[in-house]
């Protein structure tokens, strides 16, 4: 199984988010690279090479996706990623109320016109992952491996 994580930062906050993704993977014996999000081409993702995909945004200021991201935002909604298990989490400031982690709900959103399947419920981590996040973060992968396995049958 190959998982890919792509993240966008400014803080390191979002780094740090990736990286407890990343280890639950590998620890669930789960093949997985880290990329920049801003490096990434949607259309070149690939359920051949591909079973699941992590997005891990920021949200900057009062609601706005990363600067970084939006390229992949934008792109993504001509993009077919059917046969891929997508997941998104991130950090926020709860500083922001209501805007507090939206870019989680928006990439959800734009995932959900790709054909991707939606394989856990996104985790919104204020500021950087504290014991209770970083739990959260690695039942939300674990899930994603869950779907993808059941996606594969």
């Amino acid at each position: 199984m190959q998982a890919r994580v792509f993240f966008a930062t400014i803080t390191g906050n979002n780094e740090d988010v990736a990286d407890v993704i990343v280890d639950t993977f590998k620890n669930e014996s789960v093949d997985v690279t880290k990329e920049d999000i801003q490096l990434i081409d949607p259309q070149d993702i690939s359920s051949t090479d591909t079973d699941i995909v992590v997005v891990v945004p920021y949200t900057f200021d009062k609601g706005s996706l990363p600067d970084e991201a939006l390229d992949f935002y934008e792109d993504l909604v001509d993009t077919d990623l059917s046969g891929i298990v997508y997941g998104v989490s991130g950090s926020g400031d709860d500083f922001y109320g209501d805007d507090f982690a939206v870019a989680i709900d928006k990439f959800e959103q734009q995932f959900e016109k790709t054909g991707a399947t939606k394989g856990a419920k996104g985790v919104k981590v204020n500021l950087s992952p504290d014991a209770a996040a970083t739990e959260a973060l690695q039942t939300f992968t674990k899930q994603l491996i869950v779907t993808a396995k059941q996606q594969e049958k």
